[in-house]
């Protein structure tokens, strides 16, 4: 429902065709396509990402032809459109890479899950850190993150912090388990877990000794109770 507002937002008779473009590649919802048409009547190069976008509906595309006095052309399925999503994921990935680092931030705060995804395995620190604010991160990509090995440690201190993520049992779950979060952290949190993430967590070797140990003695004393 949050993103749906924030695209509400957005008045596409001015936005700049990259910001459309980039809205497009994860729509909310197929309306949003009729949406930026109505609002683009009289932007051609608009109008042309519209029809070259695999996923623009069939009816939004026979209204476009209308208004550019052009041959319908309809989606195409299967393996053409397979292929096409592939390019334009990798032209994302190209474009990002082009940007420096101060545009990789700015894009950080406002990318969709695509794009969220590709900075948080950016070699800057404070690129992939700033994912972690932007305001359409969603609970599960948090779990994810939380059990990644591969995010920086920083990343992970500072999901602790934040206490509206925290009240996920499969974020607690998730730093507790991963090997790569710092003792500090993991430590605290042992006690909340279950019982039963609790004996699994008493035999997973990839964890420190510490925390291996500590679970140890909480599942005893629960099982002596």
């Amino acid at each position: 429902m949050e993103e749906k507002t924030i695209l509400l937002g957005i008045d596409f008779s001015s936005a700049s065709p990259a910001l459309i473009e980039l809205i497009l590649a994860e729509p909310s919802e197929s309306a949003i396509f009729e949406e930026v048409a109505r609002a683009n009547r009289h932007r051609p190069e608009i109008l042309s990402l519209l029809v070259e976008h695999p996923d623009t509906p069939d009816d939004v595309r026979k209204h476009i032809a209308d208004i550019m006095h052009l041959p319908v052309k309809l989606r195409v399925e299967g393996v053409g459109v397979q292929k096409t999503l592939e390019e334009r994921s990798q032209t994302i990935l190209q474009r990002i890479q082009k940007l420096t680092v101060s545009e990789r931030i700015q894009l950080a705060l406002k990318a969709g899950k695509e794009i969220r995804t590709i900075l948080l395995r950016d070699p800057n620190k404070e690129v992939s850190l700033t994912v972690l604010e932007n305001p359409k991160l969603t609970e599960t990509e948090i779990e994810l993150i939380a059990k990644s090995r591969s995010v920086p440690d920083e990343a992970l201190r500072k999901i602790s912090k934040k206490k509206e993520w925290m009240k996920n049992y499969n974020v607690i779950q998730a730093l507790v388990m991963n090997p790569k979060t710092p003792a500090g952290i993991s430590l605290p949190l042992v006690s909340a877990l279950r019982t039963k993430d609790l004996s699994l967590l008493s035999k997973n070797k990839n964890v420190s000794d510490g925390i291996r140990s500590t679970a140890k003695k909480l599942l005893s004393a629960r099982l002596a109770h």
